[in-house]
């Protein structure tokens, strides 16, 4: 399998937004094996081999286009990290994201949440989607807040599958 074909693509000053190709799951899957990235997230293990990568690219394959999209974060033709849109609570679409450490603090998380929601509303036609973070995660937060979610004031326990334990989550909102 080479590149899905079904992601759309989309260009911000220093990303590129796209499906998975084969050729990024070793990358992906290097970056993605460190705990303090995968506890972070919901659904990654922790460790991270490239058999989920193999598991992340079969499953963008599977993808309703209606209803989800995932695309692998890439500066300078180089895979970096994961944005994904979902299926959230009460049938509203959720975004989650993350990015390898060496790429953190350099304001690309917040590039890509942009560039992903100017593509959900211009392309997608979304008017209102989801997020959360791990309250223990305020960095995300803060990506987030820049990209123009705003609190919903909701705390719930998640489970994070790296944590194999649940964690509170903060919700947040994002209105076009």
């Amino acid at each position: 399998m080479s590149c899905l074909a079904i992601s759309p693509h989309v260009e911000s000053p220093r990303l590129r937004l796209r499906g998975p190709c084969e050729r990024h799951l070793p990358r992906l899957a290097e970056m993605a094996n460190d705990y303090d990235v995968v506890k972070m997230t919901g659904s990654m293990p922790y460790p991270y081999g490239l058999s989920d990568a193999q598991t992340l690219l079969e499953k963008a394959a599977s993808l309703d286009p209606d209803r989800e999209a995932l695309f692998v974060i890439e500066q300078d033709a180089a895979p970096i990290g994961v944005l994904s849109f979902t299926p959230g609570p009460f049938g509203r679409c959720e975004i989650g994201y993350w990015l390898g450490r060496p790429y953190w603090g350099k304001g690309l998380a917040t590039e890509a949440v942009k560039a992903a929601l100017d593509w959900a509303k211009s392309d997608w036609g979304r008017k209102l989607i989801l997020a959360c973070h791990y309250a223990d995660n305020p960095a995300s937060g803060q990506v987030l807040v820049k990209a123009g979610f705003l609190y919903t004031g909701d705390v719930e326990p998640k489970f994070s599958k790296a944590r194999n334990a649940e964690a509170p989550v903060r919700w947040m909102v994002w209105l076009a």
